[in-house]
């Protein structure tokens, strides 16, 4: 066993939340020697982890009580909230909490204000999809003081400091609405071109060299998995204090298509 790995084994750490993005965020984490206990609603979906030598927890409040980190991973405000009035009466001093949900920043200063004292909250909500989370790339936007985690989020990506807690919320619902809205874009200008008679290869070449390639590109990801579920929860969340009349439009085009919830972005191509 490496000395790194050793060193490692001293820092335990609860992941609550094994959905698409926290199961391979979990499991890089027991790959570095973490001491890792888990916890999700659906406990099934924690029996690889614990195959693998992490710990199931039966509660959100007995997967932190030893943690000297806890790490989310939730789908919305709603679950956010649920799980933290579960688990923050078992936080013990000394423990920092790294939020990686996108719920914004009313939600995250909701979070923060239940801390009990000792314990300390980083919002760091990730960009990037499945395979990054697999691979360690993911980008993570912090609010907070990072440094005492610094290892653990290494793991996990790259980390961009945003300021307070709350600033990586913040920062998160605005690159991640301009990635929803660009893909939303990009269908568009697909469905235009086959209106008006044009070859599709010629559209989608024509469009990659174009300032909007790198949409492009996520527009027809065959690696990620960010479902459209969840891309509307995200630009409600952007939108709630109004004034983006163009994100109001996109947050529409995601509610009304029913029959791609549980699909990816890209299949807003379709």
């Amino acid at each position: 066993m490496s000395s790194e790995k050793t060193k490692n084994e001293k820092t335990t750490v609860a992941f609550l939340g094994l959905g698409n993005m926290g199961a391979p965020m979990a499991r890089r984490l027991l790959a570095a020697g973490y001491g890792l206990t888990v916890w999700n609603r659906t406990a099934s979906k924690a029996s690889e982890l614990v195959a693998d030598g992490a710990v199931a927890a039966a509660t959100p409040a007995s997967a932190v009580r030893d943690a000297d980190v806890v790490i989310t991973m939730l789908a919305d405000p709603a679950a956010a909230l649920a799980v933290a009035d579960a688990m923050v009466p078992a936080l013990r001093a000394g423990t920092t909490w790294i939020d990686t949900s996108t719920v914004g920043p009313d939600t995250v200063r909701e979070l923060a204000s239940r801390l009990p004292d000792g314990v300390a909250l980083i919002d760091a909500p990730v960009m990037g999809s499945v395979d990054r989370a697999a691979t360690g790339e993911l980008l993570i936007l912090a609010g907070g003081e990072t440094e005492p985690v610094a290892a653990v989020l290494a793991e996990l990506g790259s980390v961009t400091r945003c300021g307070e807690v709350g600033a990586g919320a913040s920062l998160k619902l605005v690159l991640i609405s301009a990635v929803i809205g660009g893909v939303a874009l990009v269908a568009e200008a697909l469905r235009l071109a086959a209106a008006l008679g044009l070859p599709a290869d010629l559209a989608r070449t024509s469009l990659e060299a174009s300032p909007m390639g790198g949409l492009v590109g996520r527009a027809f990801a065959t690696e990620a998995y960010f479902p459209v579920e969840l891309a509307a929860k995200d630009v409600a969340l952007a939108v709630e204090g109004g004034g983006l009349p163009v994100l109001e439009a996109v947050r529409g085009v995601l509610a009304s298509r029913q029959d791609l919830t549980g699909a990816d972005l890209s299949s807003l191509r379709n």
